[in-house]
């Protein structure tokens, strides 16, 4: 593992936890966090969950899903042998032709991948994601609060896969639910990892073209190798990517499912707005402090909401989800 950064995960080894019993004994599922005192919504945290007794999130149910999501092209597939370098580009078919049906069939054959994207979509997983957040509102509310548009997406590989390295606009309860899966994270707050300009342009126009990993960047991840019953949460454009490995593979466990419960807040939105201005000012030539770190905050947000709504009046701009 090298020098990357951990954080230690609860031992669910030695027995299923009280709240866990509670959970199961209740017919819910729920997320939990060892010492809630200590999670911050802007902050990498490993999470505890039992997600993985939900009866939606099992094989025989997610291909159901994903024979609902194909028609709105929601379910996605990558192009074999991606590495966690690649540029993260998903396909609405798969690349090798067969049908979903035969995907399915063979999603044990190594280097499978399939996500399922938008799953909240389907008003049965929308469900299932208001029931994992409601466990975790308290949490969030506590640094940012106000949640809207929560999303779900979820990812099913077999060894060895890979979903390279990129960010996110939302919040991410990400959760391991069968198999295996390492996790790298890297600090939202690093612009030497991903520079300002960067995540504006990502912000206002989803663009990931110059987000690259690169060798030097490894010494700064947080990497974990998660189960099922784990996770992590990590906040708005945090770096991220992951893999599984051939050698954990067995007869009974050789395909990986993890699902990344998402959402926004008013943060995120007031952010969203700072960015577009910073943009803005930034192609003049100043160079503008991130979010949450200027004392014209106030300003920038109002000027910035003014940018967006000119876009859209002048420009057809459709702000991505999140404004």
């Amino acid at each position: 593992m090298d020098t990357a950064k951990t954080i230690p995960v609860a031992d669910n080894d030695g027995g299923t936890p009280a709240t866990d019993q509670t959970a199961q004994s209740s017919g819910t599922c729920r997320i939990w966090v060892e010492n809630e005192s200590e999670f911050s919504a802007d902050n990498i945290s490993l999470m505890s969950h039992n997600f993985q007794h939900h009866p939606l999130l099992q094989l025989d149910q997610l291909e159901a899903l994903a024979h609902r999501l194909l028609p709105q092209k929601q379910c996605r597939f990558i192009n074999p042998g991606a590495k966690q370098n690649s540029d993260f580009i998903h396909h609405a078919e798969s690349p090798d032709g067969r049908d979903l049906s035969d995907v399915f069939r063979n999603i044990s054959q190594p280097g499978s991948w399939v996500a399922l994207y938008n799953a909240e979509a389907d008003p049965k997983y929308a469900g299932l994601v208001r029931e994992a957040l409601s466990s975790v509102e308290h949490l969030v509310d506590r640094t940012q609060p106000g949640i809207f548009s929560p999303q779900a997406f979820i990812f099913i590989s077999a060894p060895p896969s890979v979903t390279p390295f990129h960010i996110d606009r939302e919040n991410n309860f990400w959760l391991q639910i069968h198999g295996r899966k390492i996790m790298n994270v890297w600090d939202s707050h690093d612009r030497n990892i991903i520079p300002a300009s960067t995540v504006e342009n990502f912000i206002v126009d989803k663009s990931l073209h110059d987000v690259n990993l690169r060798d030097e960047f490894m010494e700064a991840r947080h990497e974990w190798d998660l189960g099922p019953g784990e996770g992590v949460y990590f906040p708005s454009t945090s770096p991220h990517s992951t893999r599984t490995e051939t050698s954990w593979v067995t007869d009974q466990d050789a395909v990986s499912v993890s699902i990344g419960i998402v959402f926004y807040t008013e943060k995120t939105r007031r952010d969203a707005y700072i960015h577009s201005f910073n943009r803005l000012i930034r192609k003049l030539g100043v160079v503008p402090k991130f979010p949450g770190s200027s004392r014209f905050e106030a300003l920038k947000l109002l000027f910035g909401r003014g940018v967006v709504r000119i876009k859209k009046q002048l420009r057809g701009y459709e702000p991505p989800t999140g404004f």
